[in-house]
Formats: C-alpha cells, sequence, structure tokens
C-alpha cells in the first residue's frame, strides 16, 4: 500500500529542506534505510534514508529545490499503485508532482492553468536555482563562473564560486549536459531560489524553459521578462589567459580545494603555480609538480608593471565599492540589535600583574603558546558558570537559560567579522582552548568555516587590545545577552599598599542587554571575573 513520504525537521530551526541530490527515481525500489536523498538544512546538508520499502512511485521536489517541513517528499508504495487519491489528500505538493514526473518521462497529472499556459515538457533542460548555503544566506554574488555558455557541463564538474554572507563557496553541478544560460555575470548578486543558470541538451529551447519559470514563480510572464537573458552569451566569455596564469579576472586564484590544502601544507605560494587546468585552474597534478623558483611567464611579455604617477594635489576622487554578503549581514543584524536590545555598559579594570606572570610560567611548559585572550576566555567561562544569569538568550517572547557555556570569539577578517564558537569552554584546558582558537581562526580567514563552527555561542568576547585599543564598547551579538569588549593591557601608576607604584592594568566592558540582564547581575559577574583575572590560579579551581 502506498505511504506518503514527509520532510522530515533534521534541526530545531528547520523550516524546509532542499533537495541537494536524489538517490532514488521514479521507478527505482527502495528499502528500509537504504539512501534515498541528501537534503540541504539550515545547518547542514544531511542523509535522508528510507523508513518504507517498496516502489518510488512519486518525488515531491526537483534537485536544487525546496520542500517545507512535513510537506510531501515522496511517495512510496507498490509497482504500478495509484496513488492520485493519496497525493491529493496530502495538498501541498500536487503542482511539483507535474514536474518531477515529467522530467522522469511518467505521465503528468491534470496542471494548474498557469503551468499549461507554456508547454514545456519537450524540452530537454533543466533550471538550476541558487541554494540557500547558509542559515542567514538571502542572496549569493556570483564570485567567478568556472564554464560559459556553451561548455559541457558534468555531474559533480565545479560550476560557479558563489559568495555568501559567511564565505566564498564552490558549487558543483547536479546536472550533465550543456550550459545554456547563466542567471547573472561575475559581480552579481542572485537571490535564494534565484535561477542560476539552465543546463540541458545543446540547441534546447531555454528561452521559453525560463518564461515558463518566471510564469510560475510571479505569476505570470511578460515578454520583457525574458530580455535580459540576450547579453548572457558576451557576458560569460572570460578574457584569454593564454595559459600562462592561475589568477581569475576578478583577481581570486582558480585551483580545486586538494590543490589549495597541498600548496599550503607544502608552503607553496599558489599564485606562482601555473595552472594546466581549465581556464588555467591549478590542479592536484600542478602542485605536485611545482618546483619552487619556477618562473611564471607575464601577458604580452612585458616583466615591468607601467609607471604610476601620483595624482595631482587637491583633486578630489573616490570610488565606490560594492558591499560583499558579509557586510550586509553584518549590517543588518548589528543594526537590529543595536536598535532593538536596549544596551547598557559596566567598566571595569584589572590588574594583570599575576596574569602575566602566570602566563610566562604556563608557556614554559605549555605545548602550544597560551594568550591573553586563552585567559579570558577560561575566565569568562569559569565566571558565567558561577553566574548563570548572565549566561543567557533572549528571544523574544521567551528567554533562554542555557546550562551549557559557548563562547564566541569575534575574528576580524578581510570582508568583516565571523564569530566562532568554542563549545563548552569551562571543560576545557588552557592548550585546548589555545589550540582551538588558532584553528578557528585561521579557517575564519581561510572562509573555511562550516555552519557549526559560528553557530550556537551563548555569550560572546571581542578582543581588540591586540591593536592598542584600552577600551571600547561592542555591540551585542544576538540571540545572546551580553558581549565582553577586552582592551589591551597598559603599563600604568597604580596605587598598592598606600604606595604608587607601576602595574599593569587592563580595562574590559561588558554589553548588556537590559530585557534580560540586570546591571547589578552584570556587576556581580564582572566582580567574579576580575577576581579571576587577578589571581589566575583560582581558574583552575
Amino acid at each position: 500500500m502506498a505511504e506518503i513520504v514527509r520532510m522530515p525537521k533534521m534541526s530545531d530551526t528547520m523550516v524546509e529542506g532542499v533537495i541537494a541530490k536524489w538517490h532514488k527515481k521514479v521507478g527505482d525500489t527502495v528499502k528500509s534505510g537504504e539512501l534515498m536523498a541528501e537534503i540541504e538544512t539550515d545547518k547542514a546538508t544531511m542523509d535522508y534514508e528510507s523508513f518504507n520499502t517498496g516502489t518510488v512511485l512519486f518525488l515531491g521536489a526537483q534537485e536544487g529545490q525546496a520542500v517545507k517541513v512535513n510537506d510531501v517528499l515522496a511517495i512510496v508504495g507498490n509497482k504500478g499503485e495509484d496513488y492520485a487519491a493519496l497525493l491529493a489528500s496530502a495538498g501541498s505538493a500536487a503542482p511539483a508532482a507535474t514536474e518531477v514526473k515529467a522530467s522522469a518521462g511518467a505521465s503528468a497529472p491534470v496542471a494548474t492553468a498557469t503551468e499549461v499556459s507554456i508547454d514545456t515538457s519537450s524540452i530537454k533542460a533543466e533550471v538550476v536555482l541558487m541554494p540557500k548555503m547558509s542559515d542567514t544566506m538571502v542572496e549569493g554574488v556570483i564570485a567567478a563562473w568556472h564554464k560559459k555558455v556553451g561548455d559541457a557541463v558534468k555531474s559533480g564538474e565545479l560550476l560557479a564560486e558563489v559568495e555568501t554572507d559567511k564565505a566564498t563557496m564552490e558549487y558543483e553541478s547536479y546536472n550533465t549536459g550543456t550550459l545554456l544560460y547563466i542567471g547573472a555575470e561575475a559581480g552579481k548578486a542572485v537571490a535564494v531560489n534565484g535561477v542560476l543558470a539552465i543546463i540541458g541538451e545543446a540547441g534546447a529551447d531555454w528561452q521559453t524553459l525560463l518564461k515558463a519559470h518566471q510564469a510560475k514563480t510571479s505569476g505570470g510572464a511578460t515578454a520583457a521578462a525574458s530580455k535580459p537573458a540576450e547579453p548572457a552569451p558576451q557576458s560569460t566569455t572570460a578574457p584569454s589567459t593564454n595559459g600562462s596564469t592561475s589568477h581569475a579576472t576578478n583577481g581570486r586564484i582558480k585551483a580545486s580545494p586538494l590543490a589549495k590544502q597541498m600548496a599550503k601544507e607544502k608552503g607553496i605560494d599558489i599564485g606562482q603555480v601555473q595552472g594546466s587546468g581549465e581556464q588555467g585552474r591549478v590542479t592536484k597534478r600542478d602542485i605536485e609538480n611545482y618546483k619552487a623558483g619556477t618562473p611564471v611567464p607575464a601577458k604580452g611579455g612585458q616583466s615591468t608593471a607601467p609607471v604610476v604617477l601620483p595624482k595631482v594635489v587637491g583633486e578630489e576622487s573616490f570610488e565606490e565599492v560594492a558591499v560583499s554578503q558579509m557586510r550586509k549581514t553584518i549590517a543588518k543584524r548589528l543594526a537590529e540589535s543595536k536598535f532593538t536590545a536596549p544596551h547598557f555598559y559596566l567598566t571595569m579594570e584589572m590588574n594583570m600583574d599575576k596574569a602575566i606572570e602566570a602566563r610566562k610560567s604556563m608557556n614554559e611548559i605549555s605545548p602550544v603558546k597560551i594568550s591573553f585572550n586563552d585567559m579570558v576566555i577560561k575566565a569568562v567561562a569559569a565566571a558565567l558558570r558561577q553566574h548563570p544569569d548572565v549566561n543567557v538568550s533572549w528571544l523574544g517572547d521567551k528567554m533562554r537559560k542555557n546550562h551549557h557555556i559557548h563562547i564566541g570569539v569575534a575574528v576580524a577578517v578581510k570582508d568583516g567579522l565571523l564569530v566562532p564558537v568554542v563549545r563548552f569552554a569551562d571543560n576545557k584546558s588552557l592548550s585546548h582552548i589555545a589550540v582551538e582558537v588558532k584553528d578557528l581562526a585561521q579557517r575564519a580567514h581561510d572562509k573555511k568555516l562550516q555552519p557549526s563552527d559560528w553557530e550556537g555561542s551563548t555569550f560572546t568576547i571581542s578582543n581588540l587590545g591586540m591593536f592598542g585599543i584600552e577600551d571600547f564598547t561592542a555591540i551585542i551579538n544576538p540571540p545572546d545577552a551580553c558581549i565582553l569588549a577586552v582592551g589591551g593591557i597598559k603599563e600604568t601608576a597604580i596605587v598598592k599598599n598606600g604606595q604608587l607604584v607601576p602595574g599593569n592594568v587592563m580595562k574590559v566592558t561588558l554589553s548588556c542587554d537590559h530585557r534580560a540582564v540586570d546591571g547589578a547581575v552584570g556587576a556581580a559577574f564582572l566582580k567574579t571575573l576580575k577576581g579571576l583575572m587577578e589571581d589566575p590560579v583560582r581558574i583552575l579551581i
């Protein structure tokens, strides 16, 4: 008997899942426990194993399309079984059925009036949509195309590099065919679920397919809607590299992830490696065969850059730079935090003389160099354990009191700021924290952080002391209720036992969301933190 398979809720914040890849198609036999699909959630791409045994009669969405939680994912039953009544009772996924079944070669049920207005059943091509690559992503900027219109594309082959609000990620094609159309030039943005490309048989009528897609998403297509697609073949033509450089036109280095990793491990400047792959792409073989000192040929035989004369004094000039996805998200989230959360600030000075001596002693035996920032993380985690009312998250109509301690550490990167998370910081040693923070910071700079690395903080630390900043105030990182701004250690005169003596002082400022944390609670937390930093041996107790 046929059964409806519904989209499961694979994370606590998941509202829909995108079909990254189907491992079964209509007509295939599936067994309980067998891999059926790969589903991209708001956290990660996860394998979905079937709980049913039978024949796949219906798929609720194509690859790249989203299915809401509890909507129809598939129907599994006996071969040839009539599932129309079962699908009609489910309701939500009927429109998607016509598309999936048509692509599978099966007879489609009666389409709606909007769908039959443009018949695409004979067009052997598919629309590729922009996937949601992070939990906060609303659009992706095309950093580079690795294929141009007319090129052959295989499933699993690198199609483009997409800049999200978190990192620049490689997009591999799930389709095989010819690239017929691209939705945006390099440097342009495409909204999530917007048209990224069209792939299919050479000569397929992609214009009609695009019109049909626009009609479906907007409720009615117009002739003008398809006009921007005409210049696409010209916009995708990349300048000739003459096989002499591994750099893309936008300054990014074209290299496979494995080649980048090998170059990093061998200490090779990948910019000096001549790529033998498509469009000068650096491959594993290029890194293995690279010899230090190998000259990189210059374009046109020129070995020196032209002389640039200085501008006339007093000349006004400026340039407008497109805002990156990361900067857009930072602006949105921090503006919401600043103008919705009532901030108040508590500042305290700490005598760091004993902390300096303790760090020097610890580094004599520690397997890794421990920084003052590592000591602050450990001390904050210990103080939060004593003051759980600070370790809270504001969720609007309720407040979450976290029993675990996950410390977010603000890391400055080229395009803005990332906050990777040290999980269960109170249970980790200083050397453990030191190694983890260095690894997270390096991966943040290399744009290799995964969603699990930056989600789930319960308290945040922002340290600008290494830049010579004495004190500052930080904006709360929602949904956290507090963030600690850490300044630099300054040698100054202090009063000790009634005498004016030299000492080392560090200022910290706690920003609190007054909806969740009161002044007395924040002050008590800082008092405990001060005691731990001024006598670091207490951190270990």
